[in-house]
Parts: C-alpha cells; structure tokens; sequence
C-alpha cells in the first residue's frame, strides 16, 4: 500500500517536471490537467435532487432539534457564515464534550472522494447520518429524531415532497439524504475557478507565483483536482493521532489522514487534524517540511499564501428558513 502511494507521487511529480515548461509557455494552460473548476453542484445518482429536498435539507441542517439536547445542529460545528467551519481547535458537542478532530469545512465538502479526516464515510450522506448520533456531538437517536419530526406537521409534508416516490419518506436515511442534498449544493468557485476557465487576468502577478511555487515544489501531488486536495490519503506523522489506522486497523494506515481540501483555506483555521496550528503561514511550513522534506523560505511562504487566499470562494447567499414550531407531542430537549 505505501510503496503505491510513493509510486503514485512520483508520478505526479514527473508529470509536473512535464508540465512546468509548457505552463510558461502558453499561459499555464497545462496546470488545468492538475486542477479543475467546481461544479455548480454535484449529484449523486443514488440520491437525486430536487428543489424540495435541498430546501429541506437546508431546514434540517440548521435545526438543532435533531440533537438530544435541542442546542446542537448541524450548522453548530459547521457554521455556513464562517467558512463552512466552527473556527475552534476541536468542536463543542453535547455536555460540552470536545471532540477529538478539528471538525472540516462543509463547503465543496461533496466533491472530495470520503468523509472525515480518516475517510470512514464514503460520501456526504453517509457522513451526515454520524454526528447526530454520536454521544459526543449531537447525542440523538434514531428514534428520537424520526419522533420529533413525525409530530411536527410542516415537517411531514416537506418529507412527502421531497421523496415523492416513497412510500415511507419520513426516515432516517432520508433525513441525511435531505441534509447531503443540501451540501451537494455548497459549492464556492472562487477567481482561481475563472483562471481555469480561460481568465487569464483572474489572478495577480503575485498570485500566480505562488501557484508556481506549489506546482514546482509538488504540492499538488496531493493538493490537485477541483478541491485541491480531498481525494487520497497520505500519511503525516504529526502529533499523537493515529489517523486511518483506527478505521482500518492495517500498520500502513498509522497517521494517514485524507489530505485536506484548499478552498477556502484562508478561512477554515486552526488548521490540520488537531486543529492547534492557527497562523497559515506556521501551516505551509509545517507541511513544507513534513510533507516534502524541504525547508520553504520566507518569500516562497509569503507567495504560496496569497495564492491560497485567491482560493477563497464566493459564498452564495444563504436565506435562512423559518423552521416550523414543535407540537405539544414533540419530544422536550434533553440535556443529560
């Protein structure tokens, strides 16, 4: 397994050696081979979308009567209004819990390959079905979220919309489904995305350097794709998290991580899995170091980070719905 993953880098690498002296000369052309531009959303044939599940989706992500306590939701550790994060080392779950991983940005989040830093969820409606009922997040149940909803009238209809072919909409499944829907939709292109669409004046002279700077130092042998980055695993022996392997359980998944996704990086700190590197400029030599063995100067530090703030996206306006009232039989929040 690892002697895949170093065959696989350096093939990159040597693709990149390839493509340095093209990209001078036509414009950086060939870096679209390394990176993509976002979708404007992204499907998923086993959980298509429609106006009315992505606008319940949306109702659900915020709603923190999906959690034991009625405190906690989605939104909580995943904040639409600061970067898709919670900007917090490690997130506050219930009881004032602190997790043990800094909690990724759910924006583009439905473009990367797996879920959470050890990639245990295969996509974002199978992640979205995790911190509700993990005892120190959302601490919910099955039984208890499917109650509260079933006794909140608004709430049934939207199901009955939302899964019209459903003979049973109002399930557990179906609540992630509607959830997932609504992330398939938080996409954020960014001026880099206009570059790479033909815009040869999207990024600065100053930026542009930087994007040099990472594809000569071979950055992108991970960093690469529409998220730049969110689609492999690589190992970074940094701090006491043993990362994949406790998923896994193989010797060669010991602190290997899903590598983390760019967009937005300029807003998603503190940074790596433990969230104790706040400063990104700290960030990028860490990873300099650890990941390439090199020892990255204060000029290629200052330029690779005004190329990651060029990757800061648009955040589309969010209108944020009016949840409907519980009932008298809706279940009270709960906060032991």
């Amino acid at each position: 397994m690892r002697t895949n993953k170093a065959f696989e880098i350096l093939l990159v690498l040597f693709i990149i050696l390839l493509i340095i002296p093209s990209a001078a000369l036509s414009g950086n052309e060939s870096y679209k081979t390394l990176f993509q531009p976002l979708p404007d959303r992204v499907d998923n044939p086993e959980n298509p979308l429609n106006r009315d599940k992505i606008l319940l989706g949306k109702m659900l992500f915020i709603d923190a009567r999906l959690s034991k306590s009625g405190f906690f939701s989605c939104n909580s550790c995943h904040n639409l209004t600061t970067g898709g994060v919670d900007n917090l080392p490690t997130s506050i779950g219930h009881a004032w819990h602190s997790g043990p991983r800094n909690a990724p940005t759910v924006y583009n989040a439905a473009i990367h390959t797996t879920q959470f830093w050890d990639g245990r969820a295969k996509d974002v409606e199978e992640q979205a079905q995790g911190p509700v009922l993990n005892p120190g997040e959302m601490a919910s149940s099955k039984e208890l979220v499917l109650e509260r909803i079933n006794t909140i009238p608004e709430y049934v209809s939207l199901f009955k919309k939302a899964f019209p072919e459903s003979k049973d909409p109002i399930t557990y499944e179906n609540v992630a489904k509607a959830i997932a829907a609504f992330e398939r939709t938080l996409m954020t292109p960014s001026r880099f995305d206009r570059y790479l669409k033909g815009d040869k004046k999207a990024l600065t002279s100053d930026e542009m350097k930087g994007l040099n700077i990472v594809v000569k130092k071979g950055c992108v042998a991970c960093h690469r794709g529409p998220a730049l980055g969110g689609n492999s695993f690589q190992k970074f022996d940094y701090g006491d998290d043993m990362g994949r392997y406790e998923v896994t359980k193989n010797e060669a998944d010991r602190k290997v991580f899903k590598v983390a996704s760019w967009r937005n990086v300029a807003l998603t700190y503190p940074y790596f899995h433990d969230g104790k590197v706040w400063n990104l400029d700290e960030a990028v030599r860490i990873m300099g170091e650890k990941q390439l063995n090199t020892k990255l100067t204060d000029e290629e530090v200052h330029y690779i980070v005004i190329f990651l703030n060029s990757l800061t996206g648009e955040m589309k306006r969010i209108d944020l719905p009016v949840l409907p009232p519980s009932t008298q039989n809706t279940p009270h929040p709960d906060r032991n």
